[in-house]
């Protein structure tokens, strides 16, 4: 069997990366690392973010690309979104209180797919 080229596997990885996205409930966040983590790429918490950048949609199946904060709680993706404030209003519109860029009780709210996808 062939080895798969670097485009290749960067897209089976974006693949990954919605997969486990979808899962996150509604109501809930988890962080860049511990996807990337769970997904076996412990350190490649950038390329997780660059699959949200260009996740828009999947396979016709919006990603909640919203719910994936920095490991801080931080909204560092929101420059990414349809408005500055997107991705802020997504998150409240689920429950979530946001103030100063940042989720408020992260730590309760945190979705760890390695725990929650035994």
């Amino acid at each position: 069997m062939p080895k798969a080229d670097a485009s290749e596997k960067r897209t089976n990885f974006f693949q990954d990366v919605y997969e486990v996205v979808k899962l996150i409930p509604p109501g809930r966040v988890t962080s860049y690392g511990a996807i990337a983590s769970y997904l076996g790429a412990k350190g490649s918490a950038r390329m997780v973010g660059w699959a949200l950048i260009a996740s828009h949609t999947y396979q016709g199946v919006p990603i909640p690309a919203h719910r994936v904060v920095n490991r801080n709680g931080l909204l560092t993706g929101k420059q990414h979104f349809e408005s500055f404030n997107a991705m802020q209003q997504h998150l409240e519109r689920e429950g979530i209180t946001i103030k100063d860029d940042q989720v408020q009780d992260f730590e309760k709210l945190f979705w760890d797919p390695a725990q929650e996808l035994l």
